[in-house]
Formats: structure tokens, sequence, C-alpha cells
């Protein structure tokens, strides 16, 4: 089976630092992209950064661009999401997701897990 499990959420103040893990089963990071999309209170989704580890790529959205780093631990099969200096506005759940290329709607990709909940105090 392919699973993708999210972890590492949690309640920060504005300013501080999580760090998100998307621990893949199933298949290789080098098999697919993994991308981390959020969902907002709202219910809009954005898709806030992907990699490839076939070439090393990343993507991000101007949104986090500067403030998350996307990186893959192809030894754990693991892919990681470090957010820093959070604002109330990054509150939303997060979820790591795997396909075949960085597109930017969840129904792109082929498998996703439940996520994880990040909420930023101000």
């Amino acid at each position: 089976d392919v699973q993708l499990q999210a972890s590492g959420g949690g309640l920060v103040q504005a300013g501080g630092n999580l760090r998100l893990s998307c621990a893949a089963s199933g298949f290789t990071l080098e098999e697919h992209v993994i991308a981390w999309f959020r969902q907002f209170p709202g219910m809009k989704r954005e898709r806030d950064s992907c990699t490839s580890s076939n070439d090393g790529s990343t993507e991000y959205a101007d949104s986090v661009k500067g403030r998350f780093t996307i990186s893959a631990d192809s030894t754990l099969n693991t892919v990681n999401l470090q957010m820093n200096s959070l604002k109330p506005e990054d509150t939303a759940r997060y979820f790591c997701v795997g396909g075949s290329r960085c597109g930017d709607y969840m129904a792109e990709y082929k498998s996703w897990g439940y996520g994880t909940q990040v909420t930023v105090s101000s």
C-alpha cells in the first residue's frame, strides 16, 4: 500500500518555527514528487511547496518563499517541511501528497494522507 503520513504539527506563537515530516511507505521518493498542501479554515487549499528527489528541484508558493524549506531524506524515505517565522495566516491543516509532477491541485496527485494541524497564535 502507498501511504503518506504527515506529523509535527502543533500550536506555536507568531514568529516561531515548526518542522513537519512526511513519512512515505509503499514507494521510494525517487518514484514520486512530494508536495505539501495546506487547507485553511475556510476550506481553501494552497500548494506551498514541492520537491522532486530525482533532480533535487524545489518549488514554493510566494506566500511561504524565504520562510519554508522542503527537503527530502532518501535514507528515511521522508520529506520534511521546515517552517520558520510563522504567521497567524499560516494556520491550516497541512497535507503531504505524492505524484508524478508538481501540480497546483491535490487532484493531480496519486496519494495523500490525513494531514497535521498547524495553529499559529498572534
